[in-house]
């Protein structure tokens, strides 16, 4: 893609306020950029640029986050996780060239509106699991983070199931974005799906993307518990939804 497409009218105008609205929600609940960034901005760009400049981003974002947040952590689960989303973003890589991304990207739309639809009618109670849900949930999440930049749901629902507060998720989730957007970006490079637009998108956008965590962080500070919950769930059920319609329209 050209950098002189980047000046075009629409993307001026849409592309900065999708990346605030994401940012937003990412400050807000610690998750959910990706899911509603990245089917907003692919009806804007094609779907394998969107991706690898929206993971720097994301990088960016989950380490300003992570850090802020620390104290939070669930670092008991993410040892659990962290081998197996990294057999999963290698899996995932296999599978980004075998499988056509429209079907696994709607099958992940289905999940995430169910998902999203239960965590508000239970109110963030999730549902109980063992610890050995850490590997098959581990190695999907990171399948589908290395396919679409897509694994927030399924991490929330692992830290849910394992009674993790909306406090504890919201802090322990930058840190497992820090280390699936760091392995896909090592991936994108040695893929060479790093365009020069790609790197002018990404840093034409990081100050809005530091403007969105900011409001979302404050936001977030102004809510209750049982709203941040429901943000949460009612962030699933849309992206889920928007997923669904990106993978019906491919």
């Amino acid at each position: 893609m050209p950098i002189s497409d980047l000046l075009q009218p629409q993307i001026l105008i849409f592309a900065p306020l999708i990346v605030f609205a994401a940012y937003v929600v990412f400050g807000i609940s610690g998750f959910g950029s990706t899911l509603i960034a990245v089917p907003l901005l692919a009806h804007l760009f094609p779907l394998k640029f969107v991706v690898p400049f929206f993971v720097i981003l994301d990088c960016v974002g989950a380490i300003n986050m992570g850090l802020r947040l620390r104290a939070d952590v669930m670092r008991r689960e993410l040892m659990l996780l962290i081998p197996f989303m990294a057999a999963g973003i290698i899996a995932g890589v296999w599978l980004l060239v075998q499988l056509r991304p429209e079907l696994l990207l709607g099958g992940l739309g289905v999940f995430v509106v169910l998902f999203g639809a239960s965590y508000v009618l239970k109110r963030g109670q999730g549902f109980p699991l063992p610890g050995w849900a850490a590997a098959p949930i581990g190695a999907f999440g990171g399948a589908t983070s290395a396919v679409f930049g897509i694994g927030g749901p399924i991490y929330v629902f692992y830290l849910a199931g394992r009674s993790g507060s909306p406090d504890q998720i919201r802090a322990t989730m930058p840190v497992i974005f820090m280390f699936t957007t760091v392995a896909r970006i090592a991936l994108f490079i040695s893929a060479g799906l790093y365009s020069p637009a790609a790197l002018v998108a990404a840093a034409a956008l990081m100050p809005v993307m530091a403007l969105g965590v900011w409001a979302g962080h404050h936001l977030h500070l102004n809510l209750s518990r049982d709203t941040v919950i429901r943000v949460m769930g009612a962030v699933l059920v849309l992206s889920g939804i928007s997923l669904i319609v990106r993978a019906w329209s491919s």
